[in-house]
C-alpha cells in the first residue's frame, strides 16, 4: 500500500526531470529553432498515431466544428510557443530562458482575468509582483553581459504567453475530448503550421547529422511521455497544485544539467532572480489553489 502510495511521487520525481532535459536537447541539435520545434511535434504524433487510429479513432471524427476553430487556433500559438522558446535559447542561457517561460502560470492567470473575468485575490498580486522583480532582475543581469541575452530573454518571456493562448483556447474543448485525442489533434495542427512556417523561410527539412536526428527523437520523447504523460498519470492520485509545485523544480533541474553537459554556469543575477521568480510562482500557486483547484497543462511546452 506505501509503495502504491509512493508511485506517484516518483512519478512526479521523473516527470520534472524528464522536462528539464527540454532546453538542453534543443542547445545540443544543430538546426534552426523552428526545423527543431517541427520535428518535436511532429515525431510525437507520428508515436501517437497508431493509438488514436485503434482507440480513439471514432472521438477523432465526432469534434465539432467549433471544437475544430479553437483547437487550430490553440495549435497556432503551440508552434508560436516553441519557435520563441527554442530560438531564445539561442540568444540567452538555459537557465534564463526556462525561469523565463515557466511565469507561464501567472500569465495565465491574467488571461483568464481579462477573457473570463476571473478576479485577483491580494496573494495573486502580491505574487505576481515577486515573481517580475525576479524577472527584472534576471534580464538586467543578463543585459550587462550581451544585448542579445535580453532579446533571448524577450522571446523566453514571448513563449510564455502564447503557450498561455494555446491553454485559454484549449481549456475549454478540453473537456470535451480525451487528453490522447486533444493532444493529438493540437500537435498535429501545430506541425502543420510549422512546416508551412519553415517553407516560407525555405528551411531544410533535411540534411541533419545523425545526432541532431537522435535530439529530435529524444525532444519528442522525454519531455512528453516521460515528462508530461507521467505528470498526467500522477494527477489521478496527487492534487494538481503538486504537480504544478514539481513543475517549478524544472529550471532548477535544467540549469544543473545546462551546467554539467553544456559547461555553462550560472551567474549571480541570475540565481537571485531565478529564486525570487519561483518563490513567486510557488506563492502565486499557493494562493490560487485556495480559491479554486490549480491547472495543469497536459501538452507540453516543455
Amino acid at each position: 500500500m506505501e509503495q502504491k502510495q509512493f508511485a506517484p511521487y516518483i512519478a512526479v520525481g521523473i516527470g520534472v526531470l524528464s522536462v528539464s532535459t527540454s532546453a538542453i536537447f534543443v542547445r545540443l541539435a544543430d538546426a534552426p529553432s523552428s526545423i527543431i520545434a517541427n520535428y518535436r511535434l511532429l515525431l510525437a504524433v507520428l508515436i501517437m498515431l497508431p493509438l488514436v487510429l485503434l482507440k480513439y479513432r471514432k472521438e477523432l471524427t465526432q469534434i465539432s466544428k467549433k471544437d475544430w476553430l479553437f483547437s487550430t487556433a490553440s495549435g497556432i500559438f503551440l508552434s508560436l510557443h516553441f519557435i520563441f522558446w527554442f530560438e531564445s535559447l539561442n540568444h540567452t542561457s538555459v537557465a534564463s530562458s526556462v525561469v523565463l517561460v515557466t511565469t507561464q502560470p501567472i500569465w495565465a492567470f491574467i488571461g483568464s482575468y481579462f477573457f473570463f473575468k476571473e478576479r485577483f485575490t491580494s496573494g495573486a498580486v502580491i505574487s505576481l509582483i515577486i515573481a517580475l522583480t525576479g524577472s527584472v532582475i534576471i534580464s538586467w543581469g543578463d543585459f550587462q553581459i550581451s544585448g542579445m541575452a535580453l532579446f533571448g530573454n524577450f522571446l523566453a518571456l514571448m513563449g510564455a504567453i502564447t503557450i498561455t493562448g494555446y491553454f485559454l483556447f484549449g481549456q475549454n474543448v478540453r473537456q470535451r475530448l480525451s487528453l490522447v485525442t486533444y493532444t493529438f489533434v493540437v500537435y498535429g495542427i501545430s506541425s502543420i503550421t510549422l512546416i508551412m512556417y519553415n517553407i516560407i523561410l525555405n528551411e531544410p527539412f533535411f540534411g541533419y547529422s545523425s545526432d541532431t536526428w537522435l535530439y529530435f527523437v529524444a525532444l519528442a520523447v522525454i519531455p512528453t511521455f516521460f515528462g508530461h504523460s507521467l505528470f498526467n498519470w500522477a494527477i489521478k492520485w496527487v492534487s494538481a497544485s503538486t504537480i504544478t509545485m514539481g513543475i517549478l523544480l524544472e529550471p532548477v533541474g535544467a540549469s544543473i544539467l545546462a551546467y554539467y553537459i553544456l559547461d555553462e554556469l550560472v551567474t549571480v543575477p541570475q540565481f537571485l532572480g531565478g529564486t525570487i521568480v519561483i518563490f513567486g510562482l510557488a506563492l502565486f500557486i499557493f494562493s490560487t489553489s485556495k480559491k479554486k483547484k490549480v491547472k495543469v497543462i497536459s501538452e507540453e511546452h516543455k
